[in-house]
């Protein structure tokens, strides 16, 4: 998702970053709040102190989003559901959950605390500043007028229903306690996320158009975001229906392609490299996997060494990332693959090679599973109630 983060903090337990895209912002705002917010609304000072109010301005904006995001986290900590860090980025801040949220009312805490915390904190910045106004310097009191009213104005613009939100998350958690059903609230929710997004990206182009180049690209951005999280959102829902609880053992490919350690690498190039087409293959020894050889391997050896040498005097140790116990999750294994960029995972239990988990194996299984369910929603309602009922006698939920 983020191009580079740097670690910057913890606190409360938790990792903050910024990935460098937020840098992109801290200067576009810096600029706009230095040569346009604050000379129209505190006027008359030195350009010097324009250019410190719109430092302090965006380290205050900075850790304002910080705050936001830490509430979300502090109360997801409260109902079990693990924070890897937050991350600052070119469209705000991110909690980054590791599941999803356990309940309804989980969903609902967590999404509304930080709108929440926004609002405390802008009214108390507005107070300061109101209460301060006749006895602090115009650049104070402008620094903390503004970032009052943005804290309410982040809060308000992340109450809008449309996933993901804090109002979508919010409209979510309603759905779910209200239909009980995950599955629809995340569509719907996602729906409206995509809906949003589309017409801020319309709206962001008519901004263009008629002349407000800088509030247009930024619309026409923020919308391209938010339309595109959303759609991610549905995609995770049907990742997770499809492979979730699915043990790796059901989609691997048995009996899978080794190479034995004692052929020759000209052997292993014309017989397995230019035949089967895969840039790596496990070496097996009696079916026990011992090694792993890849094409690059091979790639820079002399011409005259590879009827000489053989597998054994090349191959490596398979990097423990592409090894999985037959009974792993396919939805982790999935995450494994994305985040390793890895197309291949070996199956292994207690050093025996079972099979071969493939990317492009679980794409189709997951674009044959929602052919079959569209038409299976097609079927009259009798004919589902009877694949239902085998389902229930045979031992497999009905989906």
């Amino acid at each position: 998702m983020f191009l580079h983060r740097i670690k910057i903090l913890t606190l409360a337990g938790f990792t903050i970053w910024i990935d460098i895209s937020w840098l992109i912002l801290a200067a576009l705002l810096i600029w706009t709040l230095a040569l346009g917010e604050f000379p129209r609304t505190v006027p008359n000072l030195s350009a010097a102190t324009y250019w410190w109010m719109g430092f302090a301005g965006t380290i205050g904006l900075f850790i304002s989003i910080i705050l936001h995001e830490l509430s979300h986290a502090l109360i997801a900590r409260r109902y079990d559901m693990p924070i890897a860090g937050i991350t600052l980025f070119i469209f705000g801040g991110v909690a980054e959950l590791n599941k999803e949220p356990s309940s309804a009312k989980a969903e609902f805490l967590m999404a509304i605390g930080g709108p929440i915390a926004s609002m405390v904190l802008g009214t108390i910045l507005l107070l300061v500043a109101a209460a301060g106004e006749k006895t602090m310097s115009p650049a104070a009191f402008g620094v903390l007028d503004y970032l009052g009213g943005l804290n309410w104005i982040l809060a308000l613009f992340n109450l809008i229903p449309a996933f993901p939100l804090d109002g979508g998350r919010v409209l979510r958690a309603g759905l779910w306690g209200w239909m009980n059903d995950f599955g629809r609230a995340t569509r719907i929710a996602a729906g409206s996320g995509e809906f949003f997004g589309l017409a801020m990206i319309l709206y962001g182009i008519l901004e263009f158009i008629t002349g407000s180049t800088i509030s247009g690209v930024w619309l026409f951005f923020i919308g391209l975001f938010l339309h595109g999280a959303a759609g991610a959102a549905r995609h995770e829902l049907t990742l997770r229906h499809t492979f979730g609880g699915l043990p790796v053992s059901t989609l691997m490919q048995r009996n899978p392609i080794g190479v034995a350690p004692d052929i020759s690498i000209a052997e292993l190039v014309e017989d397995y490299f230019y035949k089967y087409y895969f840039k790596a293959f496990p070496v097996l020894l009696d079916g026990e996997l011992i090694g792993c050889i890849m094409a690059k391997d091979v790639r820079d050896l002399d011409p005259s060494d590879t009827t000489r040498r053989r597998v054994a005097d090349v191959m490596r140790s398979c990097s423990p990332e592409i090894i999985v116990p037959p009974h792993l999750d396919a939805l982790e294994a999935l995450a494994r693959m994305q985040g390793g960029r890895h197309s291949r995972l070996l199956v292994v239990e207690q050093g025996r090679l079972l099979g071969v988990l493939a990317l492009s194996d679980m794409l189709q299984y997951l674009s044959l599973k929602q052919e079959l369910d569209r038409n299976m929603q097609d079927l009259p309602w009798s004919a589902a109630k009877t694949r239902n009922a085998r389902s229930a006698h045979y031992g497999h939920p009905a989906r």
